[in-house]
């Protein structure tokens, strides 16, 4: 009920509804002001902007009462905003969703601004998790303007994955499109951008245009949340200082002060304490100092840091769902051309590296990436080592170069490195390997070149190739099949060999160029493909295509499960990780089967003999952990995550150049600080401090609805609003309320064909699910909260006892605000019969009610006996305070204040 505004009415604690932040609660009044706690925070406002509204104690004194419908959808409403709040479990996900993903929701949005690590393993939906926590942020507009920052080759996946999972639109940075007159950040409230082409610009090489732009973001309107995918690339050291990608996060926190920012990665520790600690000291610099001892700052990990593993994730009956993917070798014997390839191309690069040994420091460099570079391109296949010869004998007898671009793009591949983006490193080696045909790899390198050349050209057919086509007819005949390779000339002679024997439309491919070059088809004929790589994902999962074959393009972002289990590595890369990320496609949330994955090696290379004196080494250091482990858990990725690049690379590299006889010694020597006791006990301790969910901890406290539990409210929803929705086996239709599109442009008159089935969603058509997020379903609970009804009465076939519904915040606002929170009483006679109802638990009882019958719609009608409605009612504030703890709320000052209240009739 509505009041009239006169003095008196607006004394502490007197409900009052603003026009633009909604109902709250009189803090103090001045002449002229009113300071009010809304749920959006505390406001100063002027007196003539509020409206008065009754307290549920005035309600009771009216000679009527609300009907049971209104207030039953207005305590719908409310509960299901505190449960979304809470756990985004009505978010327009279209998988279903999993319990860590919940928690992980909850745990990150219990405050405001929030500041978290989500250090996840591969596989356990962190896009997901990030859909989850944002859709309550912006549907309440706590969230207004959002900046998530990635790897280059991420920012189409977050763009594409939140769009088509939770309609969260984001606009990608275009550099060129940021000038001094387009304003771009000024104008963009929602953008993804790249970290490397924020921090670095483009091909741009004016340094003043660079610095411009850099400014314009650094100078925008502050951002309320900063989304960091990948933010170990965030590096900090302790002599050599921060790097560019963590001073500019660095920059943009401290313009948008009191922002919230939250980082996602699956190795937060790259093997230095400084580091790790500097990249927590960038969330919260008030608990975390770089400078001071890791040890002693341990203790409050668990407030700022969450890691969830494989090993314990489970669905919501608790059945725990990832399996451990098999691995299995098969090899395969070079044949005699190329046995005599790979021994001149061992002798070429052992002799450039002596030759390499003689030159100026930063031709040293360069050479050594170029012999480095030809050493992986031709572990990977002879085609990609022919293809980069050609390149660089035409290179060399054009002279045509730039010795500054090659510079550049040698520093260029020095920062990639440190950051492990794997497909754009392999497309910089092929780069640098054309580009630097000005520095001599040895004396008469042209001849030596033109003689590897000219065996390479005897190679008719690749063994490893033929192997591969064997394997799959032998063992995995008719199954969908994921290839691994580092260069696209490896993923073209695949495509070939695959097309050849299965047909054309049997593959599709997906690499950082979204073309496939040089591809053989059946008839002899070369030709060129173009795949866009969520067209070639869509193809793949759904059966249109048997085989995909990937660069490292697709080892991150993209999900390959749903049609397939096996995957077999073309090649390996050189960092183990590597691996870790391209199982993760497959291994992942939704995968029915046991994943299986091959890899290919060869007894008569070196590479194929570190690999299994590191697997080996890796095995021995997963034995360890979990010795001093109180849970299996996989711990490999964090100890790799902890390893330099360089090391594997240097590994490997170096290897060719030891005596076979000599190489036991050399890999223990060069391996023996891998997984050392050192990087032990920081996985340990890392691990033992963070929070992680525990089905056993948490199972009571997971809400039991999901979004098909919105539905009676939405119903009920239109009809208060003179609407009926139709429902047929393709979905519910109705019109939309006259009122609820004025100023909402996307609000549509009528709506065809909606669900709240996530299933049907996913199948079908994403953009008919509806929940949380979807602007017409807001617009119904924005209405619905808005009611004034607060009290009504119910026939004692349908309500035995009274339930009173209370909203409970904290009062305390000076660091960080907590969401309010909303529980219901039943109240028992005698009052220790009480029992305390959780949101969930509320919506789930008042979704049991029979709305439809025609008594719903009538007033109700108070005994004239006040006394027993108000003796219910402080019952239910004495009961809710009593039994906080039960809620974990974790409130500094609570209080509760009434919404409405439903009572049996007498």
């Amino acid at each position: 009920m509505a009041l009239n505004l006169e003095a008196g009415l607006l004394s502490a604690g007197k409900k009052v509804r603003h026009h633009q932040h909604g109902m709250g609660s009189v803090i103090v009044a001045t002449d002229q002001t009113v300071v009010v706690r809304f749920d959006s925070g505390i406001h100063e406002c002027l007196a003539d902007e509020l409206e008065a509204i009754a307290s549920i104690d005035e309600d009771l004194l009216r000679p009527e009462w609300d009907t049971p419908l209104e207030v039953i959808n207005k305590l719908q409403a409310e509960a299901i905003v505190s449960i979304n709040d809470a756990w985004g479990v009505f978010a327009r996900s279209k998988i279903e969703l999993l319990p860590h993903q919940l928690w992980v929701c909850r745990q990150v949005n219990r405050q405001w601004p929030t500041n978290w690590m989500v250090a996840d393993d591969v596989g356990l939906g962190k896009t997901i998790e990030a859909g989850l926590i944002l859709t309550p942020l912006l549907v309440s507009r706590k969230v207004k303007r959002l900046l998530v920052l990635c790897p280059a080759s991420l920012v189409d996946q977050w763009q594409y994955r939140l769009r088509t999972m939770f309609d969260i639109r984001l606009t990608p940075y275009l550099p060129e499109l940021d000038t001094a007159r387009t304003d771009f950040w000024q104008t963009h409230n929602q953008v993804v951008a790249s970290i490397q082409t924020l921090r670095m610009g483009t091909k741009e090489k004016s340094p003043k245009k660079l610095q411009e732009r850099r400014q314009r973001l650094i100078e925008s309107e502050p951002w309320d949340m900063i989304l960091v995918d990948e933010a170990h690339h965030l590096n900090a050291h302790e002599k050599e200082g921060v790097t560019l990608g963590y001073q500019l996060v660095r920059d943009i926190r401290e313009r948008s002060h009191g922002s919230s920012l939250i980082f996602f990665t699956g190795t937060p520790h790259r093997g230095k304490n400084y580091g790790f600690l500097a990249l927590l000291q960038l969330l919260r610099p008030d608990l975390f100092d770089a400078d001071n001892s890791f040890e002693e700052q341990l203790a409050k990990l668990p407030s700022v840091m969450i890691r969830n593993n494989k090993c314990n994730v489970t669905d919501m009956a608790g059945r725990r769902i990832f399996q451990e993917h098999v691995v299995k070798s098969s090899t395969y014997t070079y044949s005699e051309a190329e046995r005599q390839f790979y021994d001149m191309l061992s002798d070429f690069i052992i002799r450039g590296r002596a030759y390499a040994a003689n030159l100026s420091v930063s031709d040293q460099r360069t050479a050594t990436l170029v012999l480095i570079a030809m050493q992986k391109l031709a572990s990977s296949s002879v085609a990609a080592i022919r293809r980069a010869i050609n390149n660089r004998l035409a290179g060399i007898q054009s002279r045509r170069f730039q010795i500054q671009e090659l510079n550049r793009q040698v520093e260029r591949y020095r920062e990639m490195q440190a950051d492990g983006v794997g497909d754009e490193i392999a497309s910089l080696e092929e780069t640098i390997f054309d580009l630097s045909s000005a520095i001599s790899l040895m004396a008469h390198e042209e001849t030596a070149l033109t003689q590897l050349l000219d065996v390479a050209n005897n190679i008719v057919k690749e063994t490893k190739i033929s192997k591969i086509v064997e394997l799959v007819e032998s063992d995995f005949s008719g199954r969908s099949i994921l290839f691994f390779t580092e260069y696209k000339a490896t993923q073209s002679l695949l495509m070939s060999a695959l097309m050849e024997k299965y047909g054309e439309n049997s593959v599709t491919f997906i690499n950082g160029d979204a073309r496939a070059d040089g591809v053989t088809m059946p008839d002899g004929k070369i030709k060129s493909f173009f795949a866009d790589r969520h067209d070639a994902a869509r193809s793949f999962n759904r059966g249109g295509a048997r085989f995909l074959v990937s660069t490292e393009a697709g080892g991150e972002g993209i999900d390959l499960q749903e049609n397939c289990y096996t995957l077999i590595h073309v090649d390996l890369p050189w960092n183990p990780m590597r691996l870790h990320q391209r199982v993760g496609r497959l291994n992942r949330y939704g995968q029915k089967r046991l994943v299986e994955v091959v890899t290919l090696r060869n007894d008569d290379t070196v590479e194929s003999m570190i690999w299994d004196k590191l697997n080996e080494k890796l095995a021995l250091i997963n034995k360890a952990l979990a010795a001093v482990m109180e849970e299996p858990e996989d711990m490999l990725q964090l100890v790799l995550g902890m390893t330099s690049p360089n090391f594997f690379n240097d590994l490997f590299s170096q290897g060719p150049t030891v005596p076979k006889d000599k190489i036991q010694d050399w890999f223990d020597h060069q391996t023996g600080k891998l997984g050392g006791q050192d990087a032990l006990d920081a996985v340990r301790l890392l691990v033992g401090n963070v929070s992680k969910f525990d089905f056993r901890d948490f199972s009571k406290r997971l809400p039991k609805v999901e979004l098909k539990d919105l539905a009676q409210f939405f119903e009920t929803t239109l009809s208060l609003n003179g609407r009926k929705l139709i429902s047929s086996e393709s979905g519910i239709s109705f019109k939309t309320p006259d009122n609820w599109g004025k100023g909402e442009p996307a609000i549509r008159s009528r709506y065809e064909n909606m669900t709240f089935d996530r299933e049907v969603a996913r199948k079908e058509s994403p953009e008919r699910l509806l929940g949380i997020g979807h602007r017409v379903f807001d617009k119904a609970v924005e209405i619905s909260r808005e009611s004034l009804a607060t009290v009504a009465i119910l026939a004692n076939e349908f309500l035995l006892f009274p339930l009173v519904v209370l909203r409970i915040r904290d009062r305390v606002t000076s660091d960080f605000v907590k969401p309010a929170v909303v529980a219901g009483v039943k109240i028992g006679e005698p009052v220790e019969e009480s029992k305390l109802m959780m949101d969930w638990e509320i919506l789930t009882f008042l979704n049991g009610l029979p709305v439809r019958k025609d008594f719903m719609r009538q007033p109700s009608q108070p005994s004239e006996d006040l006394n027993c409605y108000r003796k219910s009612i402080d019952q239910a504030r004495s009961v809710i305070m009593s039994q906080l703890d039960t809620l974990d709320l974790g409130f500094r000052a609570p209080e509760a204040q009434v919404i409405a209240a439903l009572f049996p009739c007498k």
